[in-house]
């Protein structure tokens, strides 16, 4: 979320503001297009639109809990624990991590192989990394 909602140099104040806002907003759209799959997905069954959006809501809620850990971070950042300067970084380090354990986790599911599944995890993390050091580029 930081690398979508803005510059990487912002102060980690503008950057808790702005991941959180855009973390909802994602949310919420991903909740959404969830809900509207799952009613689109009926074939003559009789779904309502209410339960269609708690399970897009009840689906989508592992995008929140993932982006929470980041904007922690950040808020370390705000209230001085961490240094300003520091907490976007290590916020963007921690989400790095994140994706790295997101394909390790992918990989288990679909590989025994310790190396396929440590490839996974790189490639995965790789990718994260690739697309802050391209925004870093643009901005800079």
């Amino acid at each position: 979320m930081i690398l979508v909602s803005r510059n990487a140099a912002a102060s980690s104040g503008e950057a808790l503001l702005s991941v959180v806002v855009t973390l909802l907003v994602f949310y919420a759209a991903h909740a959404y297009a969830s809900a509207m799959s799952w009613l689109a997905s009926g074939q003559g069954e009789r779904r309502t639109l209410g339960e269609a959006l708690r399970r897009g809501a009840s689906d989508s809620v592992g995008m929140v809990v993932v982006g929470a850990v980041p904007i922690v971070i950040l808020a370390l950042g705000v209230i001085g624990i961490v240094r300003e300067a520091n907490a976007v970084w290590l916020a963007l380090g921690t989400d790095m991590l994140l994706l790295g354990l997101l394909g390790w986790f992918v990989a288990v599911t679909r590989t025994g192989n310790i190396w396929m599944r440590l490839g996974s995890a790189l490639i995965t993390a790789a990718f994260g990394g690739i697309l802050i050091a391209l925004k870093a580029l643009v901005h800079h």
